[in-house]
């Protein structure tokens, strides 16, 4: 519901566009749903603007309403809210990937964990040579989607990883980067998920401490 609502959204920010008036998010503000009411425009555009006007309106409680049962679950969820301590992780994110993972320790390591969500390249070897393809996509689509934007906000906030996004995004191209930053978020959930710890004890005890397998995938 909320893609749908962001894909009728950026339509109706073509339609201010188009019209001269370039005010982004204040577009959703009163002032800026007045301007875009006001426009005349000719009778199929208007008809257009209206009925997307009104999916939005229609919208807008129902995810709120959603958005505070989700809230509401989380506060009976101690993995979750450990979880939410984490840079970018919000309540659905962390609640899904609770309810996705199910049992931390049927994993034996990160690996198998972004195996299991598709976040891995697929492989496909002859002989020597061993060529990596796009991730499988197997599991669960709405986890990896959930995944992707809170991995982009840990990018703009820990130097490290942005650096590595960088360093990702001039090798391999901005869309694989950003793949390959959420599939080490989520090896980072699933351990902190494991281990019972919060950010702040992650980042006290460091980042292997307890660490089954080897590495999480990200090169």
């Amino acid at each position: 519901m909320v893609q749908a609502r962001t894909r009728i959204m950026n339509q109706l920010q073509a339609v201010a566009l188009n019209e001269g008036l370039l005010c982004k998010k204040r577009l959703w503000r009163e002032r800026g749903r007045q301007q875009l009411e006001a426009f005349a425009l000719a009778p199929w555009a208007d008809r257009r603007r209206h009925d997307l006007l009104d999916l939005l309106d229609r919208l807008n409680p129902t995810i709120a309403e959603l958005s505070q049962a989700i809230e509401r679950e989380v506060e009976e969820c101690p993995a979750a809210q450990r979880l939410m301590t984490h840079s970018g992780v919000a309540p659905l994110t962390a609640l899904a990937f609770v309810l996705t993972i199910g049992d931390a320790d049927r994993f034996q390591c990160g690996k198998q964990v972004a195996s299991y969500l598709g976040l891995v390249p697929r492989e496909d070897s002859s002989g020597n040579r061993r060529r990596l393809g796009h991730i499988t996509k197997q599991g669960s689509s709405m986890m990896r989607f959930l995944l992707v934007e809170p991995a982009q906000v840990t990018v703009r906030s820990l130097p490290e990883w942005r650096r590595k996004y960088v360093h990702l995004m001039m090798r391999r191209g901005r869309k694989t980067a950003k793949v390959a930053m959420a599939r080490k978020l989520a090896i980072r959930l699933y351990r902190m998920m494991r281990q019972g710890w919060d950010y702040r004890q992650w980042s006290k005890f460091g980042s292997h401490a307890g660490q089954l397998g080897t590495g999480d995938g990200v090169q």
